[in-house]
């Protein structure tokens, strides 16, 4: 059994999988929210565009940069820290969470106050605040004398750490 990435502690399969496959629709903002966080996780670019507001005249998401954040981050959890309206009665709602992915040997912590807005009987994400966080490093900074990582048995300045 494959435990859901959204944290949930359930099969995936049992979980998001359905709402990212088109089986069903998420009943709340926070269902999306979990679900939206998956598809970053399975790299389910098409269901992470689709379930974005569309306004006439703004510009659209940008895919080749979604595609890029999914694929090159490793994702690590997802923490939801709030939920304001959002549920099956509602038209709008509020999830602030806390998705922690790694990227580049760089762990990040994305925070985010996410507004949501149902359409024709869909949760869709609307926009959000994006808080400042601290980027942590994963692995030690190796220094210039320290030997290279790659195994070559050669300082860090004179292999893999060379200028230019």
């Amino acid at each position: 059994m494959k435990t859901c990435p959204c944290g949930s502690g359930r099969a995936y399969a049992e979980c998001c999988e359905p709402y990212i496959k088109g089986a069903r629709l998420p009943p709340t903002a926070e269902a999306l929210m979990r679900s939206r966080y998956s598809a970053y996780a399975e790299h389910a670019i098409d269901y992470i565009i689709g379930t974005c507001v569309r306004r006439e005249g703004e510009q659209a998401v940008d895919v080749k940069q979604t595609k890029d954040w999914s694929e090159q981050s490793t994702w690590l959890g997802l923490k939801i820290l709030s939920t304001d309206k959002g549920g099956t009665g509602d038209t709008q709602g509020t999830v602030e969470f806390e998705a922690a992915y790694e990227r580049n040997g760089l762990k990040d912590l994305h925070r985010e106050k996410a507004r949501f807005k149902k359409e024709n009987g869909q949760w869709l994400y609307e926009d959000g605040e994006v808080a400042p966080v601290t980027i942590v490093r994963s692995s030690p900074k190796v220094g210039r004398n320290d030997p290279c990582p790659c195994g070559s048995g050669k300082k860090y300045k004179h292999c893999c750490g060379k200028a230019g």
